[in-house]
This record gives C-alpha cells, structure tokens and sequence, in this order.
C-alpha cells in the first residue's frame, strides 16, 4: 500500500472521514483496486496532523454495535494516509499535490459552516480561509499547469452539496475575476458528485487497550452507507459494499430524513417527556420502543413507499442502530435546534400521509401537538 501513488486530497482531519471514506479506502486498497493513497488537508489548527504524520497516518478504528442482532466488538485499521497538512503553515503543500499528475480525486466534510465565504479571501491571497475558497485555489493551481480535471466528492451534510458547492466556487471564480477558460474547466470538465453519508462517529473508548497508544483511536458504529451520484466521466473511485451509485441522491437523502432522523426527533419528544436521557435507554424500555416501532411502519414508511429504496429494511436498521449498547447517544443532543427539526423531519411526513391515506395519522399528530403543531 505505501508504493501506491498519492491519488487523493482530503479536506478535513476529523473523526467522520477517518471512520468513513478512509476506511474504504484503505479496504479497496487491499483488495487489490489500488485506489491511491490520502493526503489529508486540516484546515483549523495543526495537531491532527502532526499526530498523523507522526504515526504514518495509521490509526484505528474501533467497530462496536450491534449487526444483524450480534454484539461486534472488533477492531479495524486504516493504513492509506500518506500524510497530513495543516493548511495554516504549509500552504504550499497543498497547491503541490494540486498540481500532481497523480491526482484524481477531491473529498470533503467541513463543518456545518463550511461553504461560508470569507470577506477577506481573495485570489491573491497566500493562504484562503475559507472551504470554497481553498478549493478553487486548488483547481486553479491544477488548471494553470495543464494538469487533467478531478472528481470532487463533497460529504458535507448538505443536499444536493456537490451542486451547492460548485456553484459556490464558481461564482466565487467571478468575483475574484479569474479567466472564463478556468471558470469553464471548473464547471464543465471537473466532475461534481452528490452525495448521502451515513455512520455514527464518535471519541474513542477509554477502556480500550489502544486508547494508551494510539492517540488518533476513533469509534463507529458497524453500520456504514454511502449513497454516490453516478455520472459518465466520474473516477471509478471504490468498488465498496457500503456505496450505491445512483443517478440521484435525493432519494437517499430524504430516506434518511424522513426514517432516521426523524425517528431521532419523535422519540426526543416522547422520551424526554418519560425522563429518559439516553437513546438506548429509551428504546429499551418496551412502551416507547412498541410507540417507535408503529410510528417508523404504520405511518412514516408507507408514505415513502414506492419513493425510496427499500425504506421497511432502512427502519429496521434504525431501530437496530438506536439499541447500540455501546453509544451514548444523549435525548438533549437530539434536541438542538429541536422545534425547526420538528418541522423539516415530521411535519412534510404528515401532510404526506393525510394526503395520501385520507386520514390524519395518530402518531404523528401526537408528537406535533407536544410540540405546539
């Protein structure tokens, strides 16, 4: 694996990357696909990467759940990264794997504010603050040297996030007045990827042997899922079990919404009302889990019949994913921002519901009027 060219620029260091697309890449890789190695971009701060290059950029992954109804308890590693840049102090690193004949392949996940702008950005600037901004100084230090276009696989928490994110850097193209050619090689010949991610990620166990020794020891969950838009001229990037290619996304996307995380926000309501704090706390007790279990498949999935895929397996995943012994998944974490997620998780399914059935859903209506709807 280390005689593998560097195929991949990573924006971002954090724990979702390094348990998700990283993992993949590392099991393609010795699976014989030969995929390339990552060179990781930490756009904040400088201590993942040191602590990355320090080990080799290996680390590991603790796989603790609960899979098919069997306790896994398993540990995995992740050997692919070559090395890791902090953005802040070595800048010009990063335009050097831009400019790389080997490059191929684009991947991200900033924080939820990660496609904000920077006033103070602009193309002369030595080092860009911002995500888009970074980004379209790499394309153009790639462009300017005749290099060939990339794939660019955003896995930002964002719909449709690889259309938001290249109209962001091509307007922002504009702004910084950047030759037309550049403008043009940006939206039509490098290719975009929407994409739909899914795995709980958190710290590491503190009881575990490799907390001791290896400071990057990260923790997921088994289940993994990557929804990714299929296009003619896209990279063939992995071949995984965990990825879909589907000309649309969305699909996925909504899926994921309307089951997942809105059973997360139903059951906020009905748990925190009863005194439970913890999510599998509250799925084990056996009146909330029967509520759950006839909200997920009397009334959120038959509204997305025939609009998702297979959204009876996808509820009980979740169902499953929620009982992880492992996780401490807290009700008040769930609860953030908890009145708009009411709106946008449970409502539409609602009007869905009374749309297509004629008749108003029980459940549901219970949880929005909690909630003042």
């Amino acid at each position: 694996m280390n005689q593998l060219p560097e195929t991949i620029l990573q924006f971002g260091t954090g724990r979702f990357l390094r348990a998700f697309a990283d993992r993949f890449v590392h099991e393609a890789n010795e699976q014989g696909q030969a995929v390339g190695r990552v060179v990781m971009v930490q756009s904040t701060g400088d201590d993942v990467a040191k602590k990355l290059n320090s080990r080799g950029g290996m680390y590991h992954i603790v796989i603790r759940g609960l899979e098919g109804g069997q306790r896994v308890d398993r540990v995995e590693d992740v050997a692919c990264v070559s090395r890791a840049i902090a953005a802040a102090s070595d800048w010009p690193s990063v335009l050097d794997i831009a400019r790389s004949i080997d490059l191929r392949y684009i991947v991200s996940n900033t924080t939820e504010a990660g496609y904000k702008l920077d006033a103070d950005d602009g193309a002369d600037r030595a080092t860009p603050t911002s995500f888009p901004a970074k980004l379209l100084a790499v394309l153009r230090a790639r462009f300017e040297c005749g290099r060939p276009p990339v794939t660019i696989i955003p896995c930002e928490l964002i719909e449709n996030q690889a259309d938001v994110l290249q109209w962001t850097v091509v307007e922002l193209a504009a702004t910084w007045n950047l030759p037309p050619a550049l403008v043009e090689w940006i939206r039509d010949e490098c290719v975009w990827l929407n994409t739909l991610v899914d795995r709980i990620v958190v710290g590491p166990p503190k009881d575990h042997p490799l907390a001791a020794e290896d400071p990057l020891l990260i923790m997921a969950e088994p289940f993994a899922f990557c929804a990714m838009q299929a296009k003619p001229r896209a990279g063939a990037f992995i071949h995984h079990p965990a990825i879909v290619r589907a000309a649309d996304v969305r699909p996925y996307f909504l899926r994921k919404v309307r089951i997942l995380n809105a059973a997360h926000t139903a059951l906020a309501t009905k748990a925190a009302a009863r005194g439970f704090t913890i999510v599998r706390q509250a799925v084990a007790d056996s009146e909330n889990s029967l509520w759950l279990e006839r909200l997920l498949f009397e009334e959120i999935v038959p509204t997305l019949a025939d609009r998702v895929d297979q959204p009876e397996m996808f509820a009980q995943r979740t169902l499953e994913r929620f009982r992880n012994p492992f996780l401490e998944h807290k009700i008040a974490d769930i609860r953030q921002n908890h009145d708009a997620k009411v709106r946008i998780r449970l409502l539409p399914t609602r009007e869905e519901f009374v749309s297509k059935f004629g008749r108003r859903p029980p459940l549901l209506d219970e949880v929005l009027e909690e909630n003042g709807l």
